[in-house]
């Protein structure tokens, strides 16, 4: 399996963005998907998560909205109302052997090679 992200980019405090990750493979839809990010001199952070539940971190709750669509083999995320500290590197991952979501970073089998996401104030 293997996953492409991309979306990333600049943008103001307030403002939005999607990002989207394209899995190849024939069985996405069994797997579970998430974003994962990461900040500069930060532990990798669950973002949201998506499988036979959907989930998301508190801090972007009401803000970002995760989604799949199967038959094109990709997951999104749509960011809106962003802030400053939302800058990071955004990873996508599948768990390709679970229908379940984790917010553990190491129980997932295939990630992207992340995308930019930098909000000015």
């Amino acid at each position: 399996v293997q996953l492409q992200a991309s979306g990333g980019g600049l943008v103001q405090a307030g403002g939005s963005l999607r990002l989207s990750c394209v899995a190849s493979g024939r069985s996405f839809s069994s797997y579970a998907m998430a974003w994962f990010r990461q900040a500069p001199g930060k532990e990798r952070e669950i973002v949201a998560g998506n499988g036979d539940i959907t989930g998301y971190a508190d801090s972007v709750k009401g803000r970002f909205t995760i989604s799949r669509d199967n038959a094109k083999n990709t997951m999104y995320l749509q960011m809106n109302s962003l802030r400053p500290e939302d800058t990071a590197v955004y990873y996508c991952a599948a768990r390709a052997y679970s229908g379940t979501y984790s917010t553990s970073s190491a129980n997932y089998d295939y990630w992207g090679q992340g995308t930019q996401v930098t909000v000015s104030s």
